[in-house]
C-alpha cells in the first residue's frame, strides 16, 4: 500500500469524522443531543473503521497516531504524514460545516460550530484533566483490540463503542474533544474564545495518547510485540 493512499484515507476519514459527528453537535437537538453526538461519532468511526482500516489503520486522530508511533506501529516520517493528513481533513469537514451554516441556512443548535470548549460547566483543570482520561481510554482500546487478531472483527464495534462513551461523559461539559485535528478544524473557522483555548485541546489529547501507549504493555503482557504487518502499514 503506498504513502499516498495512506494519507489519502486519513484525509478523507478525519473529514467525515468531523463532518458527521460535529455535524451532529450543530444540527441536533437540544433535547437529546448529548446522546444524538455520541451515537453520531460512534456509529461513524465503526464504519470508518471497517472502511478505512484496512488502508491506513483509520487512525483519523492525531493522538491515536502518537500512540501507533510510540508503540513502534509507524515510522516517525509515517506519522507526520498521517497528522498533517487528519489536520487538513478535518479543516475541510469544518469548512463544509461553516458553508452549511453561513450560506445554506442550517441553524447551529450549538452555538458555535461544535467547537471545545471550556467554562460554563468546567473549568481549565478539569477540562484538562477530562480530556485526558478520556483520550486514554480511546487510544488504548483502538492500540488493544487492533493488536489482536481474533479481535479484528468486532474492532470497530469496540472502538465506536468507546468514543460514543466518550462523548456521553464529556459532551456536556467541554463538547468532547479527544481528537486534537477534531477541535482544530471548527475552532480555526469559529475563531474568538474557540481558537484561544484550542491547545488544551490538542496538549491534554496527545498526553492521553503518551499514557495509553505507555499502560499498553501491562494489558497485553510482557511478550507482547506490534505485528510487523501492523508496522509495515501504520495500522493502529
Amino acid at each position: 500500500m503506498s504513502n499516498a493512499k495512506r494519507y489519502g484515507a486519513e484525509l478523507l476519514g478525519t473529514l467525515l469524522l468531523v463532518f458527521f459527528g460535529v455535524g451532529s453537535a450543530i444540527a441536533a437537538r437540544v433535547e437529546g443531543g448529548v446522546v444524538v453526538v455520541a451515537l453520531a461519532f460512534g456509529f461513524v468511526l465503526l464504519v470508518l473503521v471497517y472502511l478505512l482500516g484496512p488502508i491506513s489503520g483509520c487512525h483519523v486522530n492525531p493522538a491515536v497516531t502518537l500512540g501507533a508511533l510510540l508503540t513502534g506501529r509507524i515510522s516517525s516520517v509515517g506519522a507526520i504524514g498521517y497528522w498533517i493528513a487528519q489536520f487538513v481533513g478535518a479543516t475541510i469537514g469544518a469548512l463544509l460545516l461553516w458553508i452549511l451554516v453561513e450560506v445554506g441556512g442550517v441553524k447551529d443548535q450549538s452555538g458555535g460550530l461544535g467547537t471545545n470548549g471550556y467554562g460554563a460547566n468546567i473549568n481549565l483543570g478539569g477540562t484538562f484533566l477530562l480530556e485526558i482520561v478520556l483520550t486514554f481510554l480511546l487510544v488504548l482500546v483502538v492500540l488493544t483490540v487492533t493488536s489482536r487478531v481474533e479481535q479484528s472483527v468486532i474492532a470497530g464495534v469496540a472502538i465506536g463503542i468507546a468514543i460514543a462513551v466518550c462523548h456521553l461523559v464529556g459532551v456536556a461539559l467541554d463538547g468532547t474533544s479527544v481528537n486534537p485535528a477534531r477541535s482544530f478544524g471548527p475552532a480555526l473557522f469559529e475563531g474568538g474564545t474557540a481558537l484561544s483555548q484550542l491547545w488544551v485541546f490538542i496538549v491534554a489529547p496527545l498526553i492521553g495518547g503518551v499514557l495509553a501507549a505507555l499502560v499498553l504493555r501491562f494489558v497485553l503482557g510482557p511478550g507482547w510485540r506490534p505485528a510487523m504487518q501492523s508496522r509495515s502499514q501504520g495500522h493502529a
